[in-house]
């Protein structure tokens, strides 16, 4: 018998995450605008909410429509599963309050999205999370400016508005050296163009709002978590590796090995931070990842003329002229990496 093949990556972007609907048959993803859920009876809303079975019990922390566009976008990216936010920086903000507490320190790209900046330079410290900034392409800086206190390395894949590009692997590796999990924002990339996990990034998280939405009228954020890093043989993060009183005492970790981290960000983050994405929003998400490779691809074609006719070169700079700056050239990739490269495991298309 033919083995079928498993689903590429244009057939995820339609189909991952949903099947058609058992009651009434529905073939596209139906939207469930409903804060909250019908138990059978006591028992099953114990089992609910005590997390021994799956289904929903309120819409801050979980939603049909929403589990969708999870589920969708933890295929494209590889990993094991995701939660959606009301936003990119909902997404971040979730990623560093799972793991991270007052004293404790980040290492992060300085080519940030100005609101991702912010938070870590201004708005954290205020809570005792401080961060120190780097060169996203000077292993040496990442590595030295690691301390005892640090829990979380955190760049781009494409650094927002300058490009830079993100030495996923090359920072990974010295995250991983030292105990500790890299975060890549892959909003400019998208899963179409670079899948970090298979760089070796730990956590991915988007501005959906971006090239995930495509059409500029929703805000949304997706934290993909690749289940990859082991959280108790690191022994820095309490948080996922010791029981937890605000949950029952459950020691996520023990609860599971490979989705510790999303279970925390889900239980304690969406259900105490409360900035979760709406049904609607999901559902319109849904709508642009649909047309995700073809977007993308047709992104990079309208990049590749410009920068085909006007080379990019810092001589050219220099003379007065204006200079262009894309991804793919060696004069602006200082790090030899391309989210277009061989290297950067852009999934096939269908």
């Amino acid at each position: 018998m033919t083995q079928p093949k498993p689903p590429r990556f244009d057939t995820l972007s339609l189909h991952a995450g949903q099947t058609p609907d058992e009651r009434h048959g529905a073939r596209a993803t139906p939207l469930y605008l409903t804060t909250s859920f019908v138990f059978r009876d006591t028992d099953h809303a114990a089992a609910l909410f005590n997390m021994e079975r799956a289904g929903h019990v309120y819409s801050r922390i979980s939603n049909p429509t929403t589990a969708v566009l999870e589920e969708r976008i933890a295929a494209l990216e590889g990993g094991v599963g995701a939660v959606a936010t009301a936003s990119g920086q909902a997404a971040l903000h979730l990623a560093i309050v799972t793991l991270l507490g007052a004293g404790q320190h980040i290492v992060a790209s300085r080519a940030l999205y100005g609101g991702s900046h912010n938070l870590l330079a201004y708005t954290l410290p205020r809570f005792g999370i401080e961060t120190s900034f780097v060169d996203p392409r000077d292993r040496d800086a990442w590595r030295n400016a690691i301390r005892p206190a640090t829990r979380l390395l955190f760049g781009e894949t494409l650094g927002n508005p300058g490009l830079d590009v993100l030495d996923v692997p090359g920072v990974a590796a010295i995250a991983h050296d030292h105990g500790l999990p890299l975060l890549v924002d892959s909003t400019f990339t998208t899963p179409c163009l670079m899948r970090p996990f298979e760089l070796g990034a730990d956590l991915v998280f988007h501005s959906a709002t971006k090239f995930l939405g495509g059409h500029g009228t929703v805000i949304g954020g997706l934290l993909v978590d690749s289940g990859a890093f082991d959280w108790e043989k690191s022994g820095k993060f309490a948080t996922l590796t010791e029981p937890y009183a605000g949950f029952h005492g459950m020691d996520f970790a023990e609860e599971s090995t490979v989705a510790a981290f999303l279970l925390r960000a889900r239980r304690e983050g969406l259900r105490d931070f409360g900035a979760c994405m709406s049904p609607m929003t999901a559902f319109q998400l849904l709508q642009g990842v649909e047309t995700l490779g073809l977007r993308m691809g047709r992104h990079v074609a309208n990049t590749r003329r410009p920068t085909a006719a006007a080379p990019c070169s810092a001589s050219r700079s220099r003379a007065g002229r204006a200079a262009l700056s894309s991804p793919g050239d060696a004069s602006s990739n200082r790090c030899g990496c391309s989210p277009t490269s061989p290297t950067s495991a852009t999934p096939s298309r269908w």
